[in-house]
């Protein structure tokens, strides 16, 4: 099971597991987005609000019809803003505590006795997070969306420790810089210059689709190789905060 399914790094996860040959629930808001997804790729897909237990209860109950889960994918999660923490939108940061924190543990609660079904049948099963480079390295005006984060990040953490001694790998996506077409363009409240600023200059950033390689990647790994963390960035991406604009040459070809 996917979520945040309807676009970006959730929509180029499902499409990709459908090409490995593995049956996938993509799960988000949007109807139409997920409807023309399904018809696409042949997944099976569900609309929910993550932040809503009643419809994180109505998905597990939608699943449990299915049958076990062998790997959820938490990917649904978003940043609203790019203000200073004396300035920020005390609601956009509840916003985001609530779809990159909260919804994941509503999620991971629900579907923890699906995987044990699961995992007692095939011998692993996963529970894979997507947080971002954002969850381990702070910046200015991401206060907001680095407290989310971080917070995500520990939650990951935690649930690794307490699942210690199940066969349930426990896993870390953390991307850098990815140009999608909503990511940034939803921080910036649909300004679409400020969102195209992000990007400008860099040679190659990330795509959806080399996020979901890596995804993927890890969850088929023999089941007793866990990646606990995989860090993702462009090579254009040095570091959070440092990123180089222009084409990239050798300094020195002696």
């Amino acid at each position: 099971m996917v979520t945040g399914a309807s676009s970006g790094i959730g929509a180029a996860t499902v499409r990709l597991f459908r090409a490995h040959g593995w049956d996938v629930v993509g799960v988000a808001r949007r109807t139409d987005r997920l409807e023309a997804l399904a018809a696409e790729t042949g997944a099976d897909v569900f609309t929910a609000d993550l932040t809503d237990q009643a419809q994180v209860d109505a998905l597990r109950d939608h699943l449990l019809e299915l049958g076990p889960v062998h790997a959820l994918v938490n990917n649904a999660g978003g940043a609203f803003g790019l203000a200073s923490v004396e300035d920020g939108s005390a609601d956009d940061w509840l916003r985001m505590y609530e779809v990159n924190v909260i919804a994941v543990k509503r999620v991971t609660s629900a579907l923890l006795p699906l995987l044990r079904r699961a995992a007692a049948e095939a011998g692993v099963a996963d529970i894979l997070t997507v947080t971002s480079t954002a969850g381990h390295v702070a910046y200015e005006g991401g206060g907001g969306y680095n407290a989310a984060k971080f917070a995500a990040h520990a939650v990951v953490s935690v649930l690794r420790l307490e699942l210690a001694g199940e066969p349930i790998r426990v896993l870390e996506v953390a991307p850098g810089m990815v140009k999608t077409e909503e990511f940034s363009l939803v921080r910036f409240a649909g300004d679409r210059s400020k969102a195209d600023a992000v990007y400008e200059g860099v040679v190659d950033p990330l795509s959806a689709e080399d996020v979901a390689e890596a995804i993927v990647h890890a969850i088929e790994l023999p089941g007793h190789v866990n990646l606990d963390l995989i860090t993702i960035k462009p090579i254009a991406q040095a570091a959070t905060h440092k990123v180089a604009r222009g084409e990239l040459v050798p300094r020195r070809t002696e």
